[in-house]
């Protein structure tokens, strides 16, 4: 599937690499590809950001995700929901960091054994990678552009799509700026 990705889209996955090293992460994660997406430039996933809004706000962005990151990857939806049981997610997480330190639920601790090298994808990654090419296929292109897995990344349930709905941007905001393609890939058929 690699090879029928664009210039644009290897760099993000190349850059989500690098951003799983840089957070000593065992794997790639979906908001690795959405952080490495925030920082492309000239590339139409980068023109959908910014025609939404989203490229100024790009450290707001970062900001949610990390906050995200530090409540072990729950969204924001799952930690109301959670809070509806009487669970605070908020507590859980400070007593768990001042047991084991800042960061402990996300992964983040420093003293954890890290080894440099190849980073596997994480289930949600490849989901969302996968997702990516159902969509360029629904919209008749033949080629997997960083726009393809911007889209995945707003159809596929966690906290990348919820973080981008958070700061404006949806499959169907994005939808209307990147031009609708002839497969309409907003459908659920053709995105699911």
């Amino acid at each position: 599937m690699f090879e029928r990705f664009t210039k644009d889209a290897r760099a993000v996955v190349q850059e989500a690499v690098g951003y799983a090293e840089a957070a000593q992460a065992e794997t790639v994660d979906a908001e690795h590809l959405l952080l490495a997406l925030l920082d492309r430039e000239g590339s139409r996933a980068s023109f959908a950001l910014s025609a939404l809004g989203a490229g100024e706000r790009k450290e707001s962005v970062r900001r949610s995700l990390a906050e995200a990151r530090r409540r072990a990857g729950l969204s924001q939806a799952e930690t109301d929901a959670l809070a509806g049981l009487g669970i605070d997610v908020s507590e859980i997480v400070a007593r768990v960091e001042e047991a084991h330190g800042v960061g402990a639920m996300s992964g983040d601790r420093k003293d954890k054994r890290w080894w440099p090298g190849h980073r596997s994808f994480s289930r949600g990654a490849k989901e969302v990678l996968e997702k990516a090419l159902r969509v360029a296929v629904a919209r008749r292109d033949r080629r997997i552009g960083d726009e393809h897995i911007l889209l995945a990344l707003t159809v596929r349930p966690g906290v990348p799509a919820e973080v981008l709905a958070d700061h404006g941007v949806t499959h169907e905001s994005l939808t209307r700026v990147l031009g609708g393609g002839a497969g309409e890939a907003g459908t659920g058929e053709a995105c699911a």
